[in-house]
């Protein structure tokens, strides 16, 4: 198969890279020309003079872009300007890797397959560390025969795969995983806050924790390494992270589901980014609490 890559950014890059080295054939997009050179002159994939080009010339085109309305953009045009649509025949596949809104992607598949392209939804989990070693968590939507076309490539790329369900399970999936995930960070911060007001040790607190039932990912892998160092680099964005719980309470209103956590959490990421700006890191509402609590936990 010839594989056409759109998204070479934290996460795309490494994954890409990853399926070169598996020996797939890529052709390879992104805005960033300088990326798609070096990524081109490192692994001999073929460089896309621009989307047409990927359309016409890929079997399956994957999509790992920041938002579902790229995913679109790019897929159906804007303003004019021509999408993947257009230009990719009958039979082909469009598999999103991107953190999209699965409301959209039912749409958006709904469309492709009256012109005959499929789709798939694949959202990972894991991080840059895990897309560069092959471990991702990948949570698909899509049917089953869509789904197995895909199957090698998603298992080069992913260490375990889920089969969520039809198309925009996956998105579904990851919206609500993403705030859960963003829950246990900000629970932990406020726990960690209240111990080193009572006088605990914060380091010790994590390490109790850790071998205890309050333990979860943010205080197994991203306290010590990333807020009680003062680093804040674990290299997801608040951005990111308040668009994903975004989606999460808007796939709440969408199912009429009352969700006051995932309200409660989006305020929090809400107020964390608009203090530190949507490039800050996601383990900075940790630090958003404890300017606003005027406490101090680590060595910065």
């Amino acid at each position: 198969m010839r594989i056409g890559f759109i998204g070479l950014g934290n996460m795309g890059l490494p994954m890409a890279a990853n399926l070169a080295r598996a020996g797939q054939k890529l052709i390879v997009y992104d805005l960033n020309r300088k990326v798609v050179d070096k990524f081109v002159e490192e692994f001999g994939a073929s460089p896309a003079n621009g989307l047409e080009s990927v359309a016409e010339n890929a079997d399956i085109v994957i999509t790992i872009v920041p938002t579902g309305k790229d995913v679109r953009r790019i897929v159906m045009g804007q303003d004019g300007e021509p999408g993947l649509a257009g230009s990719m025949a009958k039979g082909k596949l469009l598999l999103d890797m991107s953190s999209s809104d699965p409301t959209g992607t039912v749409a958006l598949a709904k469309e492709l397959a009256e012109r005959g392209i499929a789709m798939v939804d694949a959202p990972v989990s894991g991080g840059v560390r895990r897309a560069t070693d092959g471990s991702l968590a990948i949570m698909v939507g899509g049917g089953k025969g869509d789904v197995d076309r895909c199957r090698a490539l998603l298992d080069i790329m992913g260490g375990q795969i889920f089969d969520c369900g039809p198309v925009g399970s996956g998105h579904a999936m990851k919206a609500l995983n993403n705030m859960l995930s963003a829950v246990g960070l900000a629970a932990a911060g406020e726990a960690l806050i209240i111990g080193k007001q009572f006088g605990l040790d914060p380091a010790v607190m994590v390490d109790t924790i850790n071998r205890s039932t309050g333990r979860n990912n943010a205080t197994e892998v991203k306290f010590h390494q990333f807020v009680l160092s003062g680093a804040y680099n674990a290299g997801f964005t608040n951005g990111l992270m308040l668009k994903d719980l975004t989606t999460a309470q808007d796939l709440a209103r969408a199912t009429g589901v009352s969700a006051p956590f995932t309200a409660l959490i989006r305020e929090v990421y809400a107020a964390a980014l608009a203090q530190y700006g949507p490039a800050s890191d996601h383990t900075e509402v940790v630090r958003w609490q404890l300017e606003s609590s005027k406490v101090k936990l680590g060595k910065k």
